[in-house]
């Protein structure tokens, strides 16, 4: 398994397009910094595909107010279930 980590907003970069492109079947996607944007349900399309296997970290969802809009096709998790997710992790990919 391979945790993308996507740390910009799918609505305002394209790097979206070449994560998801690059994504296996068992892969997981974090999303950080203003990436928990797409965490909003109207940002849930550009998921569909990833159902349970797309997290946001808490922390950057309280830093920007957005904890409490956060949709149902996000499991938010804090630091400590983010370095979970990396331990299980074969090999850890940013995108910026």
């Amino acid at each position: 398994m391979i945790l993308h980590l996507l740390n910009r907003s799918p609505v305002t970069s394209r790097v979206i397009d070449d994560a998801l492109a690059a994504m296996g079947p068992d892969d997981r996607m974090l999303l950080i910094e203003d990436g928990v944007s797409g965490g909003l349900p109207a940002q849930a399309l550009f998921f569909k595909n990833l159902a349970g296997r797309l997290f946001a970290l808490r922390e950057d969802l309280v830093s920007r107010g957005l904890l409490e809009r956060c949709g149902e096709h996000v499991t938010i998790i804090d630091v400590e279930g983010f370095v979970d997710l990396t331990e299980e992790a074969n090999k850890t990919v940013s995108w910026y």
